[in-house]
């Protein structure tokens, strides 16, 4: 570009710049101009909502008219001193951790497994079984394992097979995590291994006949190709999933829970909806918004982290 041509640009008003994009882009400002709308009232606008979490909330009294929490920080110091609160934080944390342990690297393997086979009937079949349980609703999920899980159920029966003795599985403590973590895999993998499918897609063949050549057979090619050229992905998902440590499904949780689970099944969203909701008393809304907020801090914290930690060993990261 010419010196003066950048001297003009540079020169320009913002709004002269603005009108001249507008003139340039306007049907593309018009398209996403529904997506900003929506954005606007239904994303942002709700996020007014966290004042809650600073006031004493009234329902008669909306948010403007109730009065502001003394101290400030109220809402917060009285979850943290709440007796469940070692309790939750363990549970989210535990659940969460178990689910990333197991659950994150199963679509990877799944992906891999199934790029290898060369039978497409095979292949196909595969991806259509594991994709299907992610359409059940979890509702109709959690009424399943429920049913599988009473005294008389299949699983119980599966157990008295093979000369054990069967038991309500969801009304025991030790079991409860396994159940919740299983069933997560076993929802989701399928449907979780689609963008990892697609991205070992996007790898270049060339570099698999070049490993042909020099001798390396399919578990070096696997190792040395297809895992590198997944990583990129593997580590901006990671960071997403890291963002969401502490939302534990509290719809699956809430499901399958009961009172005899709640030591190692009670977590944050759980306690958090029972407070709103409570089976008799006052709902406590402030002190809920003052965990929602809480949640979504340390879900921040972590999401920073692992991507300063992504973008310092891999150079992969989302900002």
């Amino acid at each position: 570009m010419k010196p003066d041509a950048v001297k003009n640009k540079n020169s320009r008003t913002f709004g002269q710049r603005l009108a001249r994009d507008w003139n340039l882009n306007k049907w593309k400002y018009i398209m996403i101009l529904p997506v900003l709308v929506y954005l606007a009232f239904f994303c942002y606008k709700p996020m007014y909502g966290l004042v809650i979490a600073f006031k004493d909330y009234k329902l008669t009294r909306g948010i403007e008219g109730s009065a502001w929490s003394e101290p400030w920080y109220k809402w917060f110091e009285s979850f943290v001193t709440d007796p469940y609160f070692p309790r939750i934080l363990k549970n989210t944390f535990t659940i969460s951790a178990l689910t990333i342990l197991f659950g994150f690297p199963a679509p990877i393997i799944l992906a891999l497994l199934i790029n290898e086979v060369r039978n497409k009937t095979f292949k196909k079949s595969v991806q259509t079984i594991t994709y299907m349980p992610y359409f059940i609703s979890m509702v109709v999920m959690c009424g399943i394992l429920n049913v599988f899980c009473k005294q008389e159920g299949l699983f119980a029966q599966l157990v008295g097979f093979f000369g054990g003795t069967g038991q309500n599985y969801l009304a025991s403590p030790k079991y409860f995590r396994a159940i919740y973590v299983l069933s997560e895999i076993w929802q989701k993998i399928g449907w979780d291994s689609i963008i990892y499918l697609a991205a070992l897609a996007g790898i270049d063949q060339e570099q698999y006949e070049a490993a042909k050549v020099d001798g390396a057979n399919r578990f070096q090619q696997m190792l040395h190709i297809t895992l590198p050229g997944l990583m990129p992905t593997i580590m901006i998902l990671f960071i997403l999933r890291m963002g969401n440590i502490l939302n534990v499904g509290y719809e699956k949780v809430l499901l399958l829970y009961n009172p005899s689970t709640y030591e190692v099944a009670d977590v944050i969203s759980t306690y958090t909806y029972r407070l709103s909701f409570p089976a008799s008393g006052t709902p406590m809304y402030s002190k809920s918004t003052a965990i929602g907020l809480f949640n979504t801090l340390v879900n921040v914290v972590f999401l920073l982290i692992t991507n300063a930690i992504s973008r310092k060993s891999t150079e992969s990261s989302l900002f």
